[in-house]
């Protein structure tokens, strides 16, 4: 990069705000999807909306790519640095602003992590909704960019349900302000359309989010089940019954080996486990319950348990939530997938996930969110074996594939970013994603906002459908697979 920029960026940010040296640069040339890695250019860390805005100004003005991140969780790629661009990491910008107990709501800067803002309004009996797995990690930046849910979206919602306001920054520096304090603002909504963005339109640097009072009672049940047929089934019986769980999680016997070795979480050892979680007043939980429990002896339950204190209820969800990075107690790589289908199809998707499982050669473990549908399948691979890798993306395409033809969607909450992008235009035809693309251009005419991601073929702004010119970025460098 040219030294005058470099001294500009400094300026901006300050000596300890810029990261130039080969080895620093490292850190971040990669985020949780790790089999792709590029190398940015530069990583700034600015501390406020302020340095933002100066940042992107000069990125306008030099047309510099560049990519938002946050701490760096996302498992599509989302926060892979483009080979002539820069990273711009929010994590400095880690404030909790305003808590508004009586408005419920809570304002945060994007470097937030998300477990934090409920231990802030626990006290007060409040908590933040949305709980991705890696929520004691994650930032409330990333899971704005990327529309994160968790295990309780199947009762309380997405990020999207939760974010009131959102303070943004525009590709060309000028400031804007979506939605607010209040709820339903008046005009497009355009609050929408930013979150789940996955950082292409612009960078969120304050958020208004909603907070929830906590419910009465809280009971979470396990049930072992032979297989994921019964399982599936249960959860379908669940939902016609007109049952809102808060939470319905689902994991094979792969999953549950892996989590066991780690947490030690003391889950019976079956082909399907279900977590299912009931929140609300005292005499409705324990009504729901015993329904709950009937269901799942209908579907053959071969053990059915109650956590009896908050402390086991605690570890039954450490247990769930570990299973991601506990996979790697079992497999030196594996690549996390996650796509949606409807509750009805999952005993018919499962066996044809098994089926791929079996024609590939490599073992696929399973731990989703049952209630709605959204599949976390892993496939387990080995790195040193050749030929295991490039299988094991294939088979996660596969799987993709079976979701889309189910009639569902190749992401529920991880985004599409750079691993998923390929996959587009398997489930949208030419007309939506030029719509989409314009979306992206009236943000972002110069495409320097996270470029080269979620589009299959990204164009510049101004181009006809059809017509594709690859985005400078593509040119200058490759990414690095291994």
């Amino acid at each position: 990069m040219d030294a005058h920029l470099l001294d500009e960026l400094r300026q901006i940010v300050g000596p300890r705000g810029l990261i130039t040296s080969h080895e620093e640069l490292h850190t971040y040339d990669t985020d949780a999807l790790t089999n792709i890695r590029v190398l940015p250019q530069a990583v700034l860390l600015p501390s406020s909306t302020e340095q933002v805005q100066a940042i992107l100004r000069l990125c306008h003005r030099e047309r510099l790519p560049f990519v938002a991140r946050g701490a760096g969780t996302g498992l599509s790629g989302g926060a892979l640095p483009v080979a002539d661009g820069i990273v711009i990491s929010l994590a400095r910008m880690n404030r909790i602003l305003e808590v508004d107990l009586p408005n419920a709501r809570v304002t945060v800067e994007p470097g937030v992590i998300n477990l934090d803002v409920t231990a802030r309004v626990a006290p007060q009996d409040y908590f933040y909704a949305p709980d991705p797995s890696s929520q004691s990690i994650c930032s409330i930046g990333g899971n704005v960019a990327e529309n994160s849910g968790g295990a309780h979206c199947l009762k309380y919602g997405f990020t999207t349900t939760h974010v009131l306001g959102l303070e943004v920054v525009l590709p060309d520096g000028t400031l804007i302000h979506l939605g607010g304090k209040t709820l339903d603002a008046p005009g497009y909504d355009l609050l929408g359309v930013f979150v789940g963005s996955e950082g292409t339109l612009g960078i969120a640097t304050k958020m208004i989010l909603r907070i929830v009072k906590r419910p009465e009672c809280v009971q979470t049940l396990l049930a072992a089940f032979p297989s994921t047929n019964e399982a599936g089934a249960a959860v379908s019986s669940m939902i016609a019954a007109g049952m809102l769980p808060s939470a319905i999680e689902m994991m094979d016997r792969l999953s549950i080996q892996a989590s066991e070795a780690a947490v030690h979480a003391n889950y019976p050892m079956c082909g399907a486990l279900l977590l299912v979680e009931l929140d609300g007043p005292v005499a409705e939980v324990a009504a729901l319950m015993a329904d709950v429990n009937k269901i799942c002896r209908e579907h053959a339950a071969e053990e059915i348990r109650l956590a009896q204190s908050d402390t086991e209820r605690a570890l039954v969800w450490k247990g769930r939530k570990a299973a991601f990075a506990a996979m790697g107690r079992i497999s030196p790589n594996y690549i996390v997938q996650d796509g949606v289908i409807p509750r009805t199809a999952l005993p018919r998707v499962m066996s044809e996930i098994d089926q791929l499982s079996q024609e590939a050669g490599l073992r696929v473990a399973n731990v989703f969110h049952a209630g709605d549908g959204n599949l976390h399948p892993m496939v387990l691979y080995d790195q040193r074996i050749p030929g295991q890798e490039h299988a094991a993306e294939a088979l996660s395409s596969k799987i993709l594939e079976i979701c889309i033809a189910a009639g569902g969607s190749i992401t529920g909450e991880h985004g599409v970013g750079e691993d998923k992008k390929k996959m587009m235009s398997k489930m949208f035809a030419e007309p939506d994603l030029a719509t989409m693309q314009r979306v992206r251009c009236a943000f972002d005419p110069y495409n320097l906002s996270n470029p080269t991601k979620v589009f299959p073929t990204p164009r510049l702004c101004g181009e006809k459908p059809g017509e594709y010119k690859p985005h400078p970025a593509e040119i200058s460098g490759s990414a690095d697979r291994f």
